[in-house]
């Protein structure tokens, strides 16, 4: 079995790289829409309307596939024998960054359902203080990877 996660490891780390960079386009754009649409959108009014199916597809359609995938290619990649070596602190500390990832994830679906029955009730500042969160955990990861202290 062990062989075979070693065969698909290249391919693995490309579609691994390649859902993570969906998923975070996604994880950044998403938020934003929420500050438009908090701050300058009338509930009610056709803009209103493309707002939230915007925002419903991007999150359906792209950034949850994007991050089951990531998951997938990620535990193809940890099971790979010799890829981690769980003494060190880099998959300890990228492994808890993944987590709150998927944890805001979901943190902006449940903002998107309340836009979808008008019952935002966050402020733009709020959106532009959480869109943070994925840069620094952004940081966190990679520099957990690249440099695997």
């Amino acid at each position: 079995m062990s062989q075979i996660f070693s065969d698909l490891y290249p391919w693995a780390k490309a579609l691994h790289i390649i859902s993570v960079i969906s998923w975070m386009a996604g994880i950044f754009y998403l938020p934003r829409l929420f500050v438009y649409h908090s701050e300058q959108v009338t509930p009610g009014t056709e803009t209103d309307t493309l707002f939230r199916e915007m925002e419903r597809k991007l999150f359906r359609l792209i950034m949850s596939p994007a991050m089951i995938a990531t998951w997938l290619f990620g535990l193809v990649l940890v099971f790979t024998p010799g890829i981690v070596d769980w003494s060190m602190i880099w998959p300890w500390t990228k492994a808890a960054s993944v987590l709150v990832m998927t944890w805001f994830h979901y943190w902006l679906g449940m903002r998107c359902k309340d836009f979808a029955v008008g019952q935002n009730t966050l402020p733009g500042r709020r959106y532009r203080v959480m869109n943070e969160v994925p840069t620094l955990l952004m940081i966190l990861i990679v520099i957990s990877v690249v440099v695997r202290f």
